[in-house]
């Protein structure tokens, strides 16, 4: 039986969108209503920089569908600052604010840095196993030493233990090749996928500056093999082509749903 495919992007707060994906005219406190008319989900980087107040969370709740997926990246004042040190305060706030969202609440990333290596599996064994079993989490590396397969399979054991997924991105600091490999050794019921792009040269967001739909048709095949019973979120970034969006439509074409065309989005009636 197939899980389900949400696929979106990372972010809707974006000016340039106005336009190309956002109708003329739409004004920034707008855009996630908008956005939620395309995509039934999207990947929220601003909690990464702080840990948000209820009332904007609930905000966000109030101005989306109720079927609709938020998921939240984990403050870096956790992963990056305390690098998942005595965090259990900023850890409780966070979360305390995250179920502000109810059953619009989907996975949370716990984003490492670059610099977050093997050495400090302790410190990552224990913070994961301090989490509650309630909630999807999904943990994202961005070193390839925890690739190496005197410490991958400690990794995997770990997550699959806890039932946290390893985000599989699609970046430049671990190999497709390994991302695509892993895709087949789910350590949740759920699959966490984000495409990044190789670097982060792109400042203009508001049309595709690189043709990558040949990497987004192999992905497509990873997915209809990797969502066999298991949910699958994936969000697209800028810097992936240089428009998210459009990336989004043509992996959510090669999995069958009908993406929404953006020329509509304007003519759509609000039911929230």
């Amino acid at each position: 039986m197939a899980g389900r495919i949400l696929i979106g992007t990372q972010g809707w707060n974006y000016t340039a969108w106005v336009g190309p994906f956002y109708p003329e005219g739409t004004r920034p406190a707008e855009f996630l209503s908008m956005y939620a008319r395309a995509f039934g989900t999207v990947e929220v980087d601003s909690t990464f920089y702080a840990v948000p107040s209820a009332k904007v969370v609930a905000g966000w709740a109030q101005r989306t569908p109720a079927e609709f997926v938020f998921s939240l990246k984990m403050p870096q004042e956790v992963t990056h600052e305390r690098r998942l040190r005595d965090a259990d305060d900023v850890v409780a706030r966070f979360l305390d604010a995250a179920r502000e969202l109810g059953p619009r609440l989907g996975p949370i990333l716990i984003q490492m840095g670059p610099d977050f290596v093997p050495d400090e599996f302790t410190f990552l064994e224990r913070f994961v196993r301090g989490l509650p079993r309630e909630l999807r989490f999904a943990l994202e590396v961005r070193q390839n030493r925890w690739m190496r397969p005197d410490v991958l399979p400690d990794l995997l054991a770990l997550l699959a233990e806890q039932g946290t997924a390893l985000a599989l991105s699609d970046g430049k600091w671990i190999p497709r090749e390994t991302m695509t490999e892993l895709a087949e050794r789910p350590t949740a019921d759920f699959h966490y996928i984000r495409w990044m792009g190789p670097n982060r040269d792109i400042t203009d967001y508001s049309h595709l500056q690189f043709d990558r739909s040949g990497e987004i048709h192999e992905w497509a095949e990873v997915l209809r093999r990797a969502a066999l019973g298991t949910d699958v979120y994936g969000y697209f970034n800028n810097h992936f082509a240089g428009h998210s969006p459009a990336n989004a439509r043509e992996l959510q074409s090669l999995m069958g749903q009908r993406p929404t065309d953006p020329a509509t989005l304007g003519e759509q009636i609000s039911l929230f």
